[in-house]
């Protein structure tokens, strides 16, 4: 078997052992290294299939990659169709059960998944000819079943769900619905409503219309023999039927007329998320393309790039700010500069954003820039070169989008070709501010007023305003007029009133209450106790550990995270001190609490009650429930703030509680369910040690 070669053409110059060196001059850089990569071997099934073929013995292991070269679909009033066509696809097959094809690929010791339009297996070699017909057998008869298919359905309608309160999430599909228009592929997304419509029949015509071997390419590479190789893909995918010529049913954004602000309010927002954008037309095989790529670099593509080095190193505003920059064959693709900021930071963020964009289309990049981007890119590709998904994906894209044969081979050589001055025609081309779209998804109260003041180069920048759906709506209104002889006093004893009154909340001593949740597939525990001694403690496990916990009995106390403990400082201690009575409203004192207005909190009015120096609470306008808590903290010299969401208020021990609790965990809502409540029960001394 032939391998993978990196041969590096090396000049040398022979100089006399004896001879004097100059020092003070930088020695000239040598030729490009050149890349051999090694050919696949190639051929065709009558059904359209294509088969590249790389053999590799090094280890005794093969990799299997299926693609499918369509044009991306619109789903229209059934987005997510793919989503579910994907999740059936892989589950066995007409020829073997769910359970037994899971099985058999686990006892082998490989994986196998598949996608709407794809497929990946990976096995030891000896294993290879029934991975590849395992793959064969689900690819060409899907086993799609009724009961697979709801279930599938309920796991993406949970998802869903679950996206709703998160702002990173909600802020990603309106970005790229306002860049390509809700009709179009790359910017409708899959909502309730729509899979709901999506029926099983439709994942099967779904399937026979873009799972078909017309446009598909099957890469195998590793330890195998191409003979036996291609007796093998004759045997398993001959039978696979040819299917309809797929065709495009949308079409392409039309370039912005002006620079806009688009805003989407999400209230929860601890944070915004700023995004400047345009769509533009990238292909890999346009003689800018590399070019482009380190325009990209210079601008936002890692830690010492401008935006990063602009946004966080010198202003603070963010964690870190990037850019990135698609290419396709079939629809245009998007520019992108974005970073998620402080509030009180969004507009200006937004500016300094702007400025740099303009910056690397304006004024030349240095040669320093330059040279680094080139090597990070250099260091990147070599590296890559030992990965065999690498080969398989070099090899998808020299058939798929046109490229040369040598694309790959000179990449070094044309790396090392870019000038400073292709670097600025490739960004006057691609990144512009003219035409650009800010969006911002964050919390209107906040940010909106100086977004609307902003101004980019003299010139003020409109603004549009947008929901969750990325429907054009009315600009949000803040201001709500409050009730005759309200008072922020009234509002805590009608919440008061509203979950038992004040006789029977003084009579408990100490709540403990129990709840599961889960993240990102891992389930949680959740335990809270509370008492009217000031003791507290709230500990979060997975696994049966203890991710978090924090203890205070009265006069001090600990926090522990993932097994490292600290002891509370005295600000921390007074803080959980304020929150450790079972019902802290009680004990309020009425001159030190404020009423600062009425906010919409998931869409319902609620009184915002500022109940100490660094926490305020909000209460349902209409049923006197407690909905939110905010609490600020200062943390290397950030504000940091938490949110609690409480809701599904329902009946324990004669009072009401909520039992359902929301922790935003940065950008991340992890919902708990209560299971259980005890009021005046099962505390002990031992809970708080």
């Amino acid at each position: 078997m032939k391998k993978i070669i990196l041969s590096l053409v090396i000049a040398l110059t022979t100089v006399s052992l004896y001879a004097q060196i100059d020092r003070t001059t930088m020695p000239e850089a040598g030729p490009a290294p050149t890349i051999n990569l090694e050919e696949p071997t190639r051929f065709e099934l009558k059904n359209g299939l294509t088969v590249m073929v790389v053999e590799n013995h090094k280890l005794p292991r093969v990799s299997i990659q299926l693609s499918i070269d369509n044009p991306p679909s619109l789903e229209g009033e059934k987005a997510g169709v793919s989503s579910l066509t994907a999740g059936l696809l892989g589950n066995g097959s007409t020829n073997i059960s769910k359970d037994a094809f899971n099985e058999e690929v686990d006892f082998l010791g490989a994986s196998l998944n598949f996608g709407a339009s794809s497929a990946f297996a990976s096995s030891l070699s000896k294993y290879f000819p029934r991975i590849l017909e395992l793959m064969a057998d689900a690819a060409i008869n899907p086993n799609f079943t009724e009961e697979e298919f709801q279930k599938e359905k309920e796991k993406l309608l949970t998802g869903l769900k679950s996206q709703e309160k998160d702002v990173s999430a909600m802020a990603s599909r309106v970005q790229s619905a306002i860049a390509y228009g809700k009709d179009h592929p790359y910017g409708e997304f899959a909502t309730e409503e729509t899979v709901n419509k999506v029926s099983l029949e439709d994942a099967k015509k779904f399937y026979q219309t873009y799972f078909n071997p017309n446009n598909a390419y099957l890469v195998i590479i590793g330890d195998v023999d191409t003979k036996a190789v291609k007796k093998l893909v004759k045997k398993h995918f001959n039978s696979w039927e040819k299917g309809a010529q797929v065709l495009t049913n949308w079409k392409n954004p039309v370039a912005s007329k002006e620079a806009t602000i688009n805003f989407i309010d999400m209230p929860n927002a601890v944070q915004s998320e700023v995004s400047v954008q345009n769509v533009v037309n990238l292909q890999m095989k346009a003689p800018d393309y590399l070019p482009t790529l380190m325009a990209n670099r210079i601008l936002g593509g890692g830690g010492s790039a401008r935006l990063f080095q602009n946004l966080r190193e010198d202003k603070a505003y963010t964690y870190g700010s990037y850019s990135s920059i698609g290419n396709s064959k079939y629809v245009p693709s998007r520019f992108r500069a974005y970073a998620s900021v402080r509030n009180t930071v969004t507009d200006s963020a937004a500016v300094q954003i702007l400025e740099e964009i303009q910056k690397i289309t304006s004024e030349p990049v240095t040669q320093k820039e330059l040279d680094a981007a080139k090597a990070t890119y250099v260091g990147n590709f070599v590296m890559a070169l030992e990965r065999p998904s690498t080969i398989a994906n070099y090899a998808l894209n020299i058939e798929t989008e046109g490229l040369p044969k040598d694309f790959y081979k000179t990449y070094l050589e044309r790396i090392n070709a870019i000038t400073v001055a292709d670097v600025q025609q490739a960004a006057r081309k691609f990144f512009s501010t003219e035409n650009t779209q800010v969006v911002v998804t964050g919390k209107g109260k906040e940010v909106l007023e100086n977004l609307e003041k902003m101004t980019f180069q003299g010139k003020k920048l409109p603004v549009k305003y947008f929901n969750t759906n990325a429907e054009q709506v009315e600009k949000p209104e803040y201001k709500m007029e409050l009730p005759a002889g309200v008072t922020a006093q009234s509002v805590i004893e009608n919440y008061l009133d509203a979950i038992g009154g004040r006789a029977v909340l003084e009579k408990v001593k100490t709540v403990s209450i129990f709840a599961s949740g889960e993240v990102q597939g891992m389930a949680l525990n959740f335990q809270l106790i509370r008492t009217s001694d000031n003791q507290f403690m709230q500990n979060i496990e997975m696994m049966g550990r203890s991710m978090s916990k924090q203890v205070f009995n009265g006069e001090n106390g600990y926090a522990m995270m993932q097994g490292q403990k600290m002891d509370l400082n005295p600000q921390q201690a007074a803080m959980i001190k304020d929150e450790a009575q079972p019902f802290y409203e009680l004990y309020l004192n009425p001159e030190a609490i404020s009423l600062e207005g009425i906010e919409k909190i998931d869409g319902e009015n609620a009184y915002k009650v500022k109940v100490s120096a660094n926490r305020v609470a909000f209460y349902n306008v209409a049923n006197g429930q407690k909905v939110q808590e905010v609490t600020t903290t200062e943390m290397m010299g950030q504000t940091i703030e938490s949110t609690m969401k409480f809701g599904k208020y329902k009946e324990a021990s004669g009072i009401m509680f909520p039992f359902y609790l929301g922790q935003m965990m940065g950008p991340q809502l992890i919902e708990f369910t209560i299971e259980k409540i005890e009021v005046n029960s099962g505390v002990t001394a031992e809970d708080f040690n």
